[in-house]
């Protein structure tokens, strides 16, 4: 680790700069020094939709000045990483997760049920723009891009009649009062990792790699590895129509003791919203990749590459 404050990389949004702070507000408490430093993504400078300007676009710079020691640590949106390694760094810390919930910002208060046919929905994301469709609301659905005011904006200015985003983005921004409904993962699966944050470092940065890992939460590193696993073994993209949540749950086993579980559920939706195919499993924490690489297996036994290409 070199000599000064660790240097933190970060996107230049208001989102992005919200979530580094709290990690180095979080070191900073725990007796660390610790600076933000901006830098401007690809992602940043285009306004094409991800999945036409490539899967981790935001995340490339930031890994680029890690690598050359620009910067000491980044701090990802975890759903926006690539779900292959990447050589020479680890994620060192997954903080505790903020909530995973798809959240609907709608002009009037209005909730999804009370859209009327031919109403004006954005997003980013072919998984909403799938999982919408499949609920057959007779919905508009045009493609949004943009930081979180640029987005919210759409609504305000009349331009859209609502937008689908992240809840937790919202609520790290101070803006979750506006959203008009929140989504049970039965209505729409989030994306797999939503509402956690990655901290990575480089590997032989021994020294960093221990202090960053006082701030690692097990149970939400547990549930984004049960969730990202889904998303490897499908061997889909982060802006694959692919949704995933897991959660550590508590149960009985045979001796009636109480044991923590890990319950995932994902699954795959066509583009038109024509098919989707949907699937759980239960089991122990420990094995969370294992169960989200089981449950991606079922998936495709039931057809899921398929319904994927039919995007």
């Amino acid at each position: 680790m070199t000599a000064g404050p660790i240097r933190i990389g970060t996107r230049g949004s208001l989102l992005a700069r919200t979530q580094s702070g709290d990690v180095r507000e979080a070191l900073v408490a725990a007796g660390h020094d610790a600076e933000l430093v901006i830098i401007t993504t690809a992602g940043d400078l285009s306004a094409e939709p991800v999945e036409k300007i490539g899967v981790g676009v935001f995340t490339t710079a930031i890994r680029t000045a890690l690598h050359a020691g620009e910067i000491d640590v980044a701090v990802h949106s975890y759903k926006d990483l690539p779900t292959a390694p990447e050589d020479g760094l680890t994620i060192a810390a997954v903080p505790p997760r903020a909530d995973t919930r798809d959240a609907l910002v709608a002009a009037g208060g209005r909730v999804l049920g009370e859209l009327p046919p031919g109403s004006t929905v954005g997003t980013s994301a072919p998984r909403r723009v799938a999982q919408l469709n499949a609920l057959g609301l007779g919905l508009e659905i045009r493609p949004l891009r943009g930081n979180l005011d640029t987005r919210l904006g759409k609504v305000s200015g009349g331009e859209l009649d609502a937008v689908v985003v992240a809840r937790a983005g919202l609520v790290r921004i101070g803006r979750e009062d506006e959203v008009t409904e929140a989504f049970d993962p039965v209505v729409l699966l989030p994306a797999p990792a939503q509402g956690a944050l990655a901290v990575e470092c480089r590997s032989d940065d021994a020294e960093l790699v221990s202090i960053l890992a006082e701030l690692d939460d097990a149970p939400s590193r547990a549930t984004v590895d049960a969730e990202r696993s889904v998303l490897a073994a499908l061997e889909a993209g982060c802006t694959a129509p692919v949704g995933a949540i897991a959660e550590v749950v508590e149960s009985l086993d045979d001796d009636g003791r109480v044991v923590l579980e890990l319950s995932l559920r994902a699954g795959v939706a066509a583009l038109d919203g024509s098919d989707e195919i949907r699937a759980s499993v239960v089991g122990p924490v420990a094995r969370a990749a294992e169960l989200g690489r089981e449950l991606a297996a079922e998936l495709l036994d039931r057809g899921a590459a398929e319904v994927m290409r039919d995007r």
